[in-house]
């Protein structure tokens, strides 16, 4: 299909539909191009779509049933209005049969770059990469989030000042009683104050604090496993691949394959 033509003119099979992030994905009303995405979905032998064009999937009836994601700031939106989406909110894309679909506009070449390996091999995406001058190829599953970029929107001084401490001190002990202590509270008040404020438990938090740390050094050093549990905090290397694993979606070891800084 000429990228001149309209969408009614295309005609024949397709291998890959890309619905490109858009205003129309944040429209209530667009039903002749559901109807036109309905008809081309049927041809095609895969589906993306790229940031906000997951609505318009969505408002096609494509992503019923499915796991998908979007840009963080309209997860919650997508699946306010679309209940039967399964909604990924922390994902950098998703695949789910034939749909794929991904967060940002960056997440679309992380994207583009998974489906070009899979039709042409690892060794052509790769190539692809370095010509983008990407150095990392992330897996799709790897959080949309920083741990340390996610909490600085806390409102009261003394947890942000607590957040800053626990990130330059995360071989410490870190736990939520230690953790209240420092705010000079009780552990219930502050367990409360904590959720609140950023959203989730502290335990959450120190345990992706401690995995954003261990994604550093698996990135920047040649340290064995068991150095880098030890300086991140963990209690065993064990322990730190369980949490990595539960987080990034990916193992220490593939994650350092993919990430590797040469």
């Amino acid at each position: 299909m000429d990228s001149h033509q309209a969408v009614q003119d295309c005609r024949g099979e397709i291998d890959t539909l890309v619905v490109p992030a858009t205003q129309l994905a944040w429209a209530a009303e667009a039903p002749q191009f559901s109807r036109d995405l309905q008809r081309l979905a049927r041809r095609s032998s895969r589906i993306v779509s790229i940031c906000g064009g997951a609505f318009l999937l969505a408002e096609a009836g494509l992503l019923d049933g499915k796991k998908a994601t979007t840009h963080w700031r309209g997860a919650e939106a997508l699946a306010k209005r679309f209940p039967n989406v399964d909604v990924q909110a922390d994902s950098i894309f998703v695949k789910d049969g034939n749909v794929y679909t991904s967060a940002g506009v960056t997440a679309g070449i992380d994207l583009a770059l998974a489906l070009v390996e899979e039709d042409l091999g690892q060794a052509t995406a790769l190539e692809c990469a370095r010509n983008l001058v990407m150095f990392m190829r992330r897996p799709g599953g790897q959080s949309q989030f920083s741990t340390t970029l996610e909490s600085q929107c806390a409102e009261r001084d003394v947890i942000n000042e607590l957040l800053a401490w626990a990130a330059e001190n995360i071989a410490h002990d870190l736990s939520v009683q230690t953790l209240a202590e420092r705010a000079h509270m009780s552990v219930r008040n502050f367990s409360r104050v904590f959720r609140s404020e950023v959203g989730q438990t502290p335990a959450a938090f120190v345990e992706k604090l401690r995995v954003d740390a261990t994604r550093q050094r698996l990135e920047e050093t040649d340290e064995p496993i068991d150095k880098i549990a030890k300086h991140c905090g963990f209690r065993s290397a064990d322990s730190m691949r369980r949490s990595f694993q539960r987080v990034v979606k990916v193992t220490p070891s593939d994650y350092r394959k993919r990430f590797r800084r040469l």
